[in-house]
C-alpha cells in the first residue's frame, strides 16, 4: 500500500475497503469482515459500528493505527495482537506477544471462583499473564486483596499496565509479585488460589495452530512432565497457602482433567474434588477445597 501518512482523514467505508485489500492479498479469510472488525477495535466501538457509520471520517492517526493493525494481521498475527487488545468478561485488556491471549474458557474459570470462594480474604492468581483473571476477580468479586504472580517480568509489565488502566473499576487492591508459581506468596494465607497454568506438552507444540505456536509465548503454553509439571507444582504448594476451607481452582487440559483430579484425591490435604465442564462439554476445570 502507498504511504498513508499524508492522509488527513479517510472515511470508514474507504478505510474498510483499503484494509480488506491488504488482508485479501495476504490470504486472510473473510477480509472485509476482518477489516470492519479492525476498524471497530481501533476505535473501541461495537463491531456493527463501521457498517452503520460508513461515511464518518477517521483522522489520519487512527487510520495509521488501523493500517498497522492490518499489516500485522496480514503477517499472521492473531487478531488480538494485531489490534493490541482483547475482551475478557466485561474488561478490555492490552495484550501483546508477551502474554497469552485470554480465552473464553478462562472467563468460566473466573465464574467458578466467584461462585465458590465467597467474599473477603485474599485471592491468589498464579501465572497471571495479562492480569485477566486477577483483574476480573478484583472488579467483580468482594475480596480484601488480589495477588497476581508470574515468572515473566514482561508479562507482569503488561498486567500492571492493565491494572493502571482499570484502576477506577477495581473493588479490591491488586498486587503483582514476580516468581515461579506460588513461590512469591509463601507468606500469604489465601481464601482462594486460581490458575490457568501452562499445560501443553512439548511434543504437542507442533500440533498447535500456527497463530498460537508462532506468536503466543511458549512459557505460558508449554509444561514438562507430559504437560503436568506446572499444575502438579500448584497442587503441591497451594495447600500451604490456602486457609482451611479455601478453594483451589484450576483450568486444565481436557485430556488430563482426570489426572489432575486423581492427584488431588490422593492428597489428604484436599477434599471435595470436582471437575467442571466448559461450554463445549469438555472437562476443563478442576476444583478442590483445603481441609
Amino acid at each position: 500500500m502507498a504511504d498513508s501518512g499524508v492522509l488527513a482523514s479517510i472515511t470508514v467505508q474507504a478505510a474498510v475497503a483499503r484494509l480488506a485489500a491488504t488482508l485479501a492479498a495476504a490470504g486472510v479469510a473473510e477480509p472485509r469482515h476482518e477489516a470492519r472488525d479492525l476498524v471497530a477495535a481501533v476505535l473501541d466501538v461495537p463491531r456493527f459500528w463501521p457498517s452503520a457509520n460508513r461515511d464518518v471520517d477517521l483522522d489520519g492517526a487512527l487510520w495509521q493505527q488501523a493500517e498497522r493493525a492490518a499489516a500485522r494481521r496480514a503477517r499472521g498475527a492473531p487478531f488480538a495482537y494485531a489490534v493490541g487488545r482483547a475482551a475478557f468478561r466485561h474488561l478490555t485488556l492490552d495484550v501483546d506477544e508477551r502474554v497469552l491471549i485470554p480465552r473464553q474458557e478462562t472467563e468460566l474459570l473466573v465464574e467458578q471462583v466467584l461462585a465458590a470462594a465467597g467474599e473477603g480474604g485474599v485471592v491468589v492468581d498464579v501465572g497471571t499473564g495479562s492480569g485477566a483473571i486477577a483483574l476480573a476477580l478484583a472488579t467483580e468479586g468482594s475480596y480484601d486483596r488480589v495477588i497476581a504472580t508470574d515468572v515473566s517480568l514482561d508479562a507482569l509489565a503488561v498486567a500492571r499496565r492493565n491494572a493502571a488502566t482499570l484502576a477506577a473499576a477495581l473493588r479490591a487492591p491488586v498486587e503483582f509479585r514476580h516468581g515461579s508459581l506460588l513461590a512469591p506468596v509463601r507468606d500469604v494465607r489465601a481464601r482462594a488460589v486460581v490458575s490457568n497454568p501452562p499445560y501443553i506438552t512439548f511434543d504437542e507444540a507442533a500440533t498447535l495452530p500456527r497463530a498460537v505456536r508462532d506468536w503466543e509465548p511458549a512459557l505460558a503454553l508449554l509444561s514438562g512432565a507430559e504437560g503436568m509439571a506446572a499444575t502438579a507444582g500448584i497442587v503441591r504448594d497451594a495447600a500451604a497457602v490456602l486457609e482451611p476451607g479455601g478453594l483451589l481452582a484450576l483450568e486444565v487440559d481436557a485430556r488430563r482433567a482426570g489426572l489432575v483430579a486423581e492427584r488431588l484425591l490422593s492428597d489428604a490435604r484436599y477434599a471435595d474434588v470436582r471437575v467442571r465442564l466448559d461450554l463445549t462439554g469438555r472437562e476443563r476445570f478442576v476444583l478442590a477445597t483445603r481441609r
